[in-house]
């Protein structure tokens, strides 16, 4: 599994501009292609959604043509739908799937819509149940209520009144108010229940509307579409940027200092989300806003717990669950019943993952209550849903922490992780790597404490994973079986010693067969992915001071300071026969010095990360300095680094 470890982050600061919008995109191209005459659609989304949707219309016989950057040409077919049979396959885009679903029943055609496993979870009974008391025919290829469907041609009921549930999705009554007009007959739309995601169905009427038709509406439970109204394109039409996106760069002002503004979607915006802002204001977010841009900042204080009813942002309300990781008190958001039939069941996903970070979390069926506490690094898993994976970054302002698939932003956000880091500052690290017996840890462990920095000595981690298998009685050379104990390793670092599964080991590690253990399993590629996130989980506020092998190359590639520390055989055997011979233990000058050879060749020629000087790693040869004078120098080197 792909994965994206990020470290803790100290400030957040800077100007993104969004992408389209996901609902707004796929809206515009469905009634584009409905339409009569060509459309200019400006600043679509990119995303695996909008591909779903283009690629079907293609399919579809719909003129397509790519102009260019993110925008698009649509040659309408004003009703009439070209290619008459198809199977069309729609990944996990529901906003693909269920307005296609509602304009192809009533297109007079033969139509098979299929998705991933997770759409085929996706309730769609309810759409289906409308569009058939218009006439359609429709039958479940799988499950009943679900996904897949055979679509054929429908008879249409004159003057119907079709009743549609309101609260499981509005994308149910979007389907429906979108692929009317290709009736020829007026319809009325009776919402049964209270009518969930409301700002969504705003944005269909108002999309609709840009294409020539009004829907009449009373309240939100009945909706009337007029015999007659068809679908006329409205020559270009621009894409607004997506709001729900917009959340989390907003989010990330109020966490992390801030300003960070967000260009694309603002006080002008037809988006429900953008009131996302208020809510974050509620948090004691300073908000600032435009006709087309939004921009927040950290309160003096602190945020502050909210209580609040979503129903008007049930995307965006995703990104309060994560910022309530940094807010006082308890965090409750509630009327989110739509969570459970998205991508994922946001609600349970978002409390399990919650918890890994340390959060205190009660969940119901349309709420879920979020407490903080003092966050702990956790691999978050996203479970193919691009706003989890988003949503769940913003706690690396309290925590370093690894986000299994991130990919999976691509269905809306496909360089999310690339602004992300545009507009976040990252606890700096100084690597330090070299041979054995350079004077690495000495250096690393005094510039750290000169700095205020932490100190990470990895080789300690495998020196600690070779004493543990050979306390277990593991083979040094059984790969599996020392990366299962490397991945459990109780181990707990202080200033005097290290413990492993409680009992002091500071001594233990330092011999020459452990010495030597430690480079044996180092060699082993299981054992030091066993040991990747361990380590970078080190890498938090204020700053990080890392020795060994790898951590500039693998561990921290992108290292403020990258140092390359290094001394002759010759030298270094003698300082660690001096050592040994401090400490009262015997030793052979002749001996350490063809040991540290046979080292040095291992792990310079090992397979997975080998010992190297990085092409931005500066050179240090000890051989004839003190060790005053090689922490002097890089102590300048740091300086320098974190200007």
């Amino acid at each position: 599994m792909e994965f994206l470890d990020l470290p803790q982050l100290l400030s957040a600061c800077g100007t993104v501009r969004l992408p389209g919008s996901k609902s707004i995109s796929n809206r515009v191209l469905l009634l584009a292609a409905l339409s009569d005459g060509e459309t200019e659609v400006r600043d679509l989304l990119a995303s695996n959604d909008t591909e779903r949707m283009l690629e079907a219309l293609k399919m579809l016989g719909v003129g397509v043509q790519h102009l260019g950057g993110e925008n698009w040409s649509i040659k309408g077919c004003g009703g009439l739908i070209p290619v008459k049979q198809a199977e069309l396959f729609l990944g996990n885009a529901g906003t693909a799937f269920r307005p296609l679903t509602a304009a192809l029943a009533l297109a007079g055609g033969d139509y098979v819509l299929k998705g991933v496993a997770r759409m085929h979870e996706r309730p769609i009974g309810d759409l289906v149940d409308g569009l058939r008391q218009l006439g359609a025919d429709i039958t479940y290829l799988g499950n009943e209520g679900f996904p897949p469907l055979h679509l054929k041609p429908a008879s249409i009921q004159p003057g119907g009144v079709v009743k549609v549930r309101g609260d499981v999705s509005s994308q149910f009554l979007t389907g429906l108010l979108m692929a009317l007009p290709l009736t020829g007959e007026t319809v009325v739309v009776e919402v049964v229940g209270e009518l969930i995601s409301k700002p969504y169905i705003e944005i269909t009427l108002a999309t609709m509307a840009r294409f020539g038709v009004i829907v009449e509406r009373e309240g939100w439970q009945r909706f009337t579409v007029r015999a007659g109204s068809r679908y006329v394109s409205p020559g270009t039409i621009f894409v607004e940027g997506d709001a729900s996106s917009a959340s989390y760069f907003l989010a990330l002002g109020a966490i992390g200092g801030g300003p960070v503004r967000v260009e694309g979607v603002g006080r002008d915006s037809i988006q429900g989300d953008v009131r996302f802002a208020e809510a974050l204001a509620k948090m004691g977010a300073q908000i600032e806003m435009g006709p087309n841009w939004m921009e927040a900042r950290a309160p003096q204080s602190g945020l502050v717990a909210v209580d609040l009813d979503c129903n008007h942002i049930p995307d965006a309300a995703m990104t309060l669950a994560t910022a309530a990781l940094f807010a006082k008190g308890t965090t409750t958001l509630r009327n989110i019943a739509s969570w459970r039939v998205k991508e994922t069941d946001r609600i349970a996903a978002m409390a399990t993952e919650l918890r890994k970070l340390g959060a205190v979390v009660e969940e119901g069926e349309d709420y879920i209550c979020v407490t903080p506490a003092s966050l702990k690094p956790a691999l978050i898993d996203t479970y193919d849903d691009h706003r989890m994976a988003m949503c769940f970054s913003l706690a690396a302002f309290g925590t370093p922490l690894r986000i299994n698939d991130p990919k999976c932003v691509a269905k809306t956000f496909p360089d999310y992780f690339e602004r992300f880091a545009k507009a976040t500052t990252a606890a700096p690290v100084i690597a330090i790597d070299g041979p054995s017996a350079s004077g690495k840890g000495t250096v690393a462990a005094r510039i750290a404490a000169a700095l205020g920095y932490d100190y990470l000595d990895s080789g300690a981690l495998y020196r600690l994973t070779a004493l543990a298998a050979q306390q277990a009685g593991v083979d040094w050379a059984d790969e599996t079986g020392v990366a299962a104990i490397a991945a459990g390793l109780d181990v707990e670092f202080s200033e005097s010693d290290v413990r492993l599964s409680g009992t002091p080991v500071g001594d233990a590690i330092r011999t020459e067969e452990i010495s030597a253990g430690a480079s044996r399993v180092a060699a082993l590629p299981a054992v030091r992915e066993a040991l990747l996130f361990r380590q970078r989980a080190f890498n938090k506020a204020p700053g990080l001071v890392g020795d060994g092998r790898d951590m500039g190359s693998v561990i921290f590639p992108r290292a403020v300071l990258k140092v390359f520390l290094t001394a002759s055989a010759e030298a270094r055997a003698e300082r660690r026969y001096k050592q040994l011979i401090e400490k009262g233990l015997s030793a052979n000058l002749a001996d350490l010095l063809s040991d540290l050879r046979q080292r040095d060749e291992r792990d310079s020629q090992r397979s997975v990360a080998p010992l190297r000087q990085e092409a931005d790693a500066k050179l240090l040869d000890t051989t004839h300095l003190t060790i005053e004078q090689a922490v002097n120098q890089v102590l300048d080197w740091s300086r320098e680094a974190l200007q």
